[in-house]
């Protein structure tokens, strides 16, 4: 077994047919899938005679492009480690995660080898190389290590925001797992071309005969895109598809530009509020608009098409019952458990922890389990909080909260550790940041516990008139809040622009309090 047998497959079938389209120096560089195999399969004896071999950690740090897939590719192909993170999370971020996965080389861009002067992990690296597939020698033979279900293929890192990084190790059963999941949900036809955002998305289209086009955006900061070049390549290369994130999808539909082309659009990677999918409809009225929960650990885990969100569901949302997020996947078992989040869990018999379960409408904890569950991290570190096992079967702690309908459709309201328990009982964040999205000036709202007060701080679309704040006040009446404070932006997660960073919401109400305008 090896995940790369994907890639194998489909460089047989259709050689010449695209696999990655990216942009270069200003310009669309095309690599069919046949071109794909053999530049990884060179880099990966590039690398064996370099002195790296099976189960070695090789950092890979450089931009999303067609080189980074290439050098994946070939640590994946010789049965090496790829270890990925994302070097914007700070020095002391490199520094932790460098020391946890103990790589035995980089690969990376003229940027990521500058960061040696500053970065002693990086300069103990022993084995440093650029990221550059043009100037290889051919090869004859295109090796691919022959390894186990279990043997590990990729490590990622969270951000370490709230204490030290923890390494997902995904195996190479995993990521094939992964990929089935992904090839069905995603009803990946062959010969199409889709508009592809993050990485384990452009892994399922390869091991799909689909190509993927990297957007001409930098995706470090999906809020702040400058949307044209890439409406640009939606258009000039005919893209059907897509699969981003909402700070993505709603920089495209800001633009007011159309998208005739779209004939489905995934959105996930962070909640999604009934105002972005009505932006997306209207510049993309031809697409199929399917909303996306997962994790890192476990993706996807629910979807459903907003189609089949009716009237009474969007007024549900208004009224403070959540996000609809859809019925779980098949392929995933989901269940709610009372919210102990903060509390290691025991290992349970399967009696005890069905009779735990929480019935339809009740919110507490989502936990899953399945193949393509997530199984533990690097060294354990992580799983006390997050993992526990029922009959010797491992179950993920997503740590978001949320409830299963008389329906068996999943809500979402909001995540575990920001949820608030005072004298009014327990609100959840997301239920009331939900209904105030649907108030026409509010672009971003989220609702944090501040010296014992329920504090809605809010980020407007434009300066907001009292006729706003009333209608505000009057949407989430039924949440208590204490008060309602305008902040210019709301801190949001590094990776999507799309997740409210809770404490550091906390941090700058706290330190802006006296300055801020109150409504």
């Amino acid at each position: 077994m090896n995940i790369v047998t994907i890639l194998e497959q489909q460089a047989a079938l259709r050689p010449d047919s695209l696999a990655i389209i990216d942009v270069q120096h200003g310009h669309s560089r095309t690599t069919s899938f046949g071109q794909l195999r053999q530049m990884s399969a060179r880099r990966a004896t590039m690398l064996a005679e370099r002195g790296l071999g099976p189960g070695d950690p090789v950092i890979l740090l450089q931009p999303l492009s067609r080189d980074f897939y290439v050098d994946l590719l070939a640590v994946f192909r010789m049965g090496a480690v790829a270890v990925v993170f994302d070097p914007s999370a700070g020095l002391e971020h490199v520094e932790r995660c460098c020391e946890i996965a103990k790589p035995k080389a980089l690969i990376g861009s003229w940027k990521a080898h500058v960061l040696r002067l500053a970065c002693p992990s990086i300069r103990r690296i022993p084995l440093k190389l650029l990221a550059n597939t043009d100037a290889w020698a051919d090869i004859a033979e295109y090796f691919v290590a022959e390894v186990d279900a279990d043997t590990a293929a990729l490590l990622t890192f969270t951000s370490g925001s709230t204490g030290r990084p923890k390494a997902a190790v995904r195996t190479h059963g995993f990521l094939l797992e992964q990929h089935r999941v992904l090839s069905r949900a995603l009803t990946l036809v062959p010969g199409t071309r889709d508009l592809t955002t993050l990485p384990v998305f452009v892994l399922a289209n390869l091991g799909s005969g689909v190509a993927s086009v990297l957007p001409d955006a930098d995706l470090r900061s999906p809020r702040s895109i400058d949307p044209g070049p890439v409406i640009d390549q939606i258009r000039r290369w005919n893209l059907e598809s897509t699969v981003a994130s909402p700070a993505f999808l709603d920089r495209l539909s800001q633009s007011g530009s159309p998208l005739p082309s779209l004939k489905r659009v995934f959105v996930g990677g962070g909640p999604v509020f009934p105002t972005l999918l009505n932006r997306l409809h209207a510049v993309a009225p031809m697409a199929e608009l399917i909303i996306v929960y997962g994790s890192t650990e476990c993706e996807p885990i629910s979807m459903i098409p907003r189609d089949e969100i009716s009237s009474e569901d969007f007024a549900s949302t208004e009224a403070g019952a959540g996000l609809l997020v859809g019925p779980p996947v098949r392929e995933v078992s989901l269940r709610i458990l009372p919210d102990r989040w903060g509390q290691t869990l025991p290992r349970m018999e399967i009696s005890f922890f069905e009779s735990e379960c929480l019935p339809a409408g009740q919110a507490g904890e989502i936990v899953v389990s399945g193949p393509h569950v997530l199984q533990g991290y690097l060294h354990g570190e992580g799983d006390a909080a997050t993992k526990f096992k029922v009959d010797g079967v491992v179950w993920h702690r997503t740590g978001d909260c949320g409830y299963l309908d008389h329906r068996g459709r999943l809500w979402l309201v909001g995540s575990a550790s920001a949820s608030i328990r005072d004298a009014h009982g327990t609100l959840y964040p997301l239920t009331v940041e939900a209904a105030a999205s649907r108030c026409a000036n509010v672009e971003r709202a989220a609702v944090v516990s501040l010296s014992g007060k329920r504090v809605l701080a809010v980020e407007w679309a434009s300066k907001p008139s009292s006729a706003d704040c009333s209608a505000l006040r009057e949407r989430v009446a039924w949440a208590a809040i204490d008060e309602v404070c305008s902040l210019p932006h709301l801190p949001l997660d590094r990776r999507h622009n799309a997740k409210v960073d809770y404490q550091r919401l906390v941090e700058v109400l706290s330190q802006a309090r006296t300055g801020s305008t109150y409504a």
